[in-house]
This record gives C-alpha cells, structure tokens and sequence, in this order.
C-alpha cells in the first residue's frame, strides 16, 4: 500500500505510531545501561526482548510482501537494531545459565521458526494468499509479544515490588497499542489492528500493578526494620556468674543480670540510652532477698 493511498488520518495515527514504538524500543535503554553499569543482568530477563524482536522481523517481513508499506518498514528496521542491541549486552553480562538460555530462545525464534516461516511461505503460497497467511502469523506473534510481560507481572506480585518491570515502558506499551489500533483499523488491516486490542489491555494491568506496588516496598522495609530492632532489644534470660574473675564481670556487664562475689549476691543494672554521646550507667546493688 502506498503512503499516499493512506487516510491523511490513518498516515497521522501512523506516524504517531512510529514516533511512540521509538520511544517503545528506547524506554529499556535505562535498564541496559544499569546493566552495563553494575556489569550484571541482576534479576532481569532476557525472553521479552527475544520475542519482539522476532515480532520486528515477522512484521518486517510482512511489510516487504504488502509492498510500500514504509511506516511499517521504518519501524521495524529500528525495533530490530534496538533489540539486537539490547540482547548483546545482555548476553555479555548474563551468568551462563542465562546466557545459554538466551542462546536458546534466539535459535528456536529468529533462526528455525523465521527460517521456517519464508521458507514455507515462499514455496507453498502466492500473492495474497501468502500475505493473508504471514498476517496471520504475525498476529498471533503479536499476542505473544504483548503477553511476554506477564512473566515480570507475575514477578512483581511474588516480590511486591516494581523494580523490574520500569513504569515508562509499561506506558508507552500502552500509547503504542492505542496508535496502531487506530492505524490498522483505518486502513483495514486487522493483522494490525486485531493484537493491539490485546496490548491495550496488558498495558492497562501493567499499569494498574505498578500503582499498587510502587510504595509497597517501602512500607515493608520499616516494618522488618523495627522487627528487627525488637529481636535485638529483646532481654535475655538472667544467668549467675562469679564477679570475682574478670571473665565474670565481662560477661555480667553484657545485660543486666545477678552475680556474686565473695559469697553475697549481688545485681548488676546497666542502662544504655543507645546514644553514642551519652554514656551507658552500670549500677551494682545487694539483690533483696526474695520471700517464700
């Protein structure tokens, strides 16, 4: 389709939808960098960005069938030179498990399933029935894309926080399904339009998650803190020593607790304000005699 047989308002929905699947592609670009700045991947991982950049190459390709289809092409080009780029840093800093993982999945997608899919395409089908039958599949990938963040929501309700899932790429997600909704359903291309419902939909809940999320973290933290505290403050249970050793009293003036010297039992009170400009008082005493 050539641009100038688009919509001028489809062409506008497109062109926004370029400029928003940019800003898409460029939103994990904070993640890598702390990636490469700590030089380990941490907790993140790597399938996200194996599957939408065999989604860029699906569409790709799907855009070279329709003929003129540039805004397709334009931004495809671009997804695939982010994400091959993002992936490279991450198999650097990945541990080896992950790497190899990663290894994997960029095997099993962008060489045996893309291979697989020209190559069938090519020799099975023509015209527009091979284009009917690559939108199809691109559709299909497109959902798949859209649900790959499910693994990190999942991540986020298991540890109640947000650190791995960045709340621009889950918003921009979201402005970018609206756009090529709008586009495809214009030009009536529904490969397009179809998954973007869908992606609309994830974005939403990505959203949704990371306002219940975002502060939860920090209202934990306190909390273990002053349990913490507690278990430390906690007063340990009296026991006799002689005062008469130095061992003795070392041990007594640890806690406030019973000792004797010479025969006579004596209690040792220490009281520590935990102020390092006030000192810690030490109190020794006869100890009552307790009645029967």
């Amino acid at each position: 389709m050539a641009i100038s047989s688009v919509p001028p308002l489809a062409f506008a929905f497109g062109i926004l939808g370029n400029i928003v699947s940019f800003l898409v592609y460029l939103s994990p670009a904070p993640t890598f960098y702390r990636i490469w700045k700590k030089k380990s991947t941490e907790g993140f991982q790597s399938f996200p960005y194996s599957v939408a950049l065999f989604s860029a190459t699906l569409y790709l390709y799907y855009a070279f069938l329709k003929k003129d289809a540039l805004i397709l092409i334009t931004i495809n080009s671009v997804g695939c030179v982010f994400e091959i780029s993002y992936l490279a840093i991450f198999m650097i800093y990945a541990k080896k498990e992950s790497r190899a993982f990663t290894c994997k999945l960029l095997l099993l997608f962008n060489l045996t399933s893309l291979g697989l899919i020209i190559g069938g395409t090519r020799l099975f089908s023509h015209g527009d029935n091979r284009v009917r039958i690559v939108g199809w599949i691109c559709a299909a990938f497109s959902v798949s894309v859209f649900a790959a963040p499910l693994s990190i929501m999942r991540q986020v309700i298991r540890t109640k926080s947000v650190e791995f899932m960045p709340f621009s790429l889950s918003f921009f997600l979201t402005l970018c399904a609206v756009m090529w909704f709008c586009y495809g359903f214009l030009i009536k291309d529904y490969y397009i339009a179809a998954p973007n419902v869908l992606g609309l939909s994830f974005g939403i809940m990505q959203m949704l998650l990371y306002v219940v999320y975002k502060d939860r973290k920090q209202q934990i933290q306190p909390q273990e803190a002053n349990k913490d505290r507690k278990e430390q403050i906690q007063p340990q249970e009296a026991k006799i020593h002689d005062l008469n050793t130095i061992e003795g009293l070392n041990k007594a003036l640890e806690n406030s607790m019973n000792v004797v010297s010479n025969g006579q039992e004596l209690e040792i009170i220490v009281i520590d304000h935990h102020d390092d400009e006030i000192p810690g008082v030490v109190v020794i005493r006869s100890k009552e005699p307790t009645t029967n």
